[in-house]
């Protein structure tokens, strides 16, 4: 009997539409269904996971685009695992922690449903290999039936470990490979199999504390026309380096095997996920993935300026969602950063204005114009800790293919010849959330210029 190598080494895998946190309405009836109580209990041993590297085999250039994505670093990405930490402590409201100690549903999947980690606060040192490597190829492709569209509400039907690895779903109806069985699965080309980990509510107050998925279904992207409906997978999974593959941007097919032995298709679905992460996949030898984010940021809105009311002290800035599917920021709304940075200098080259420039410790000032999500206690006052979040207070965040207007009162008119300036700007995280918390100081995130105007009074 040839060995296990050799044995991979012949295998035509189903690949799926997408690494993404979700999973599947399409039911396929398995001796190896998992089914939600079972999930809940974390019953499920994990050698029932098939290894990533084992993947790999096959799936060589997949592969190589998913490691050091961000769903490859869910559960090792050093921000994240600190800040939600930080966050845990300090809170004695038994709701609150409930919600605090939930992030590993979604970074830590496979470990939180086969029983470690189960909360933030145990010992992730501890995490099983196979469970560290965050959102994996066995755990979005053995995805067959969604039991709710929030909170990773997705239900496996996972195989015996690579002895027997059972059903791999994907979106080929024609795939015959060796080593595992395949089946086709509409819903890993569609926006839901992202939903259900891409919308997030609190655990106990129902906060709706991320909404992305959302946010695309109530989207002009999600049209009742199928020429015109783009679901998540027709931009995430269309970029590559160089293409960044936005709403404003071409999106064109990438042909190529869905394994290093299988025959050329129209289009392999990529795998890179690096949304707008430009700081963490470079920490893990990801540098690309880093420069790709910074690619799809700067393909996502526009800026004009109108300066016809400045002699009146007044200026006005509109910002356009030229090209993302969903809200700019989207994710965790209070915590992503996206701001107007305005600089008007004097034809003498003074300045005269300025807002929303960073200080000498990186923290924005009060008073920048910041479009994100704010969330409250409950009687009005604001958190920054999700944990503790009771209500929506404001959202002004920019909806896909809308504009938002800001007008700006000046202190004074600048005077004829004067240069305005206005950037807008993204961070994935606050300085001066990261100054909070103790250790070894957080370098500065990158910030990346999403779009410039320059105008000269």
């Amino acid at each position: 009997m040839q060995d296990f190598k050799g044995m991979v080494k012949q295998i035509i895998i189903v690949v799926s539409g997408g690494i993404l946190l979700a999973a599947a309405t399409l039911f396929a009836s398995s001796q190896y269904a998992i089914d939600e109580n079972t999930m809940e209990k974390g019953a499920i041993e994990i050698d029932r996971f098939v290894s990533p590297d084992t993947c790999g085999e096959c799936h060589s250039q997949i592969f190589e685009q998913w490691e050091n994505s961000m769903h490859h670093l869910a559960h090792k990405d050093p921000v994240y695992s600190r800040v939600a930490q930080f966050l845990r402590k300090g809170l004695t409201d038994k709701e609150e922690i409930k919600e605090a100690e939930s992030c590993v549903k979604c970074h830590t999947p496979v470990g939180h449903i086969t029983g470690f980690p189960k909360k933030v606060s145990d010992d992730l040192s501890k995490t099983p290999e196979i469970a560290a490597q965050g959102i994996q190829c066995d755990y979005c492709h053995s995805a067959h039936k969604i039991k709710q569209m929030y909170n990773n509400g997705l239900v496996l039907n996972p195989g015996q470990g690579e002895d027997d690895p059972g059903i791999k779903y994907g979106p080929f109806d024609d795939c015959e490979p060796d080593f595992h069985e395949a089946q086709y699965s509409g819903l890993h080309t569609e926006s839901r199999i992202c939903g259900t980990c891409h919308d997030v509510k609190h655990v106990t107050f129902g906060t709706d504390l991320e909404t992305t998925y959302t946010e695309w279904k109530n989207s002009p992207y999600n049209s009742t026309d199928p020429q015109k409906k783009v679901e998540c997978q027709g931009c995430h999974m269309y970029q590559r380096p160089g293409i960044p593959a936005t709403g404003s941007t071409p999106r064109p097919e990438n042909p190529g095997s869905a394994t290093d032995y299988s025959d050329e298709r129209p289009h392999i679905f990529t795998h890179y996920f690096v949304g707008a992460n430009a700081a963490v996949p470079g920490k893990f030898d990801g540098q690309i993935k880093g420069e790709m984010a910074i690619e799809r940021l700067q393909n996502a809105a526009t800026l004009s300026v109108d300066t016809s009311r400045i002699k009146k002290k007044k200026l006005k800035v509109t910002v356009t969602n030229s090209g993302a599917g969903h809200s700019i920021p989207t994710g965790v709304g209070d915590l992503r950063q996206v701001w107007l940075e305005i600089t008007i200098l004097d034809k003498a080259g003074k300045t005269r204005f300025q807002a929303g420039v960073l200080d000498d410790k990186h923290v924005l000032p009060k008073d920048a114009l910041i479009f994100r999500t704010v969330f409250g206690d409950g009687k009005g006052k604001p958190v920054i800790n999700l944990a503790k979040a009771r209500q929506v207070l404001s959202d002004n965040r920019i909806k896909a293919k809308q504009s938002v207007t800001q007008t700006i009162k000046l202190p004074t008119f600048p005077g004829k010849g004067s240069t305005v300036t206005v950037r807008l700007l993204y961070r994935s995280m606050p300085q001066k959330v990261l100054n909070l918390i103790p250790g070894k100081p957080f370098e500065p995130l990158p910030v990346v210029e999403m779009a410039k105007v320059q105008k000269k009074i």
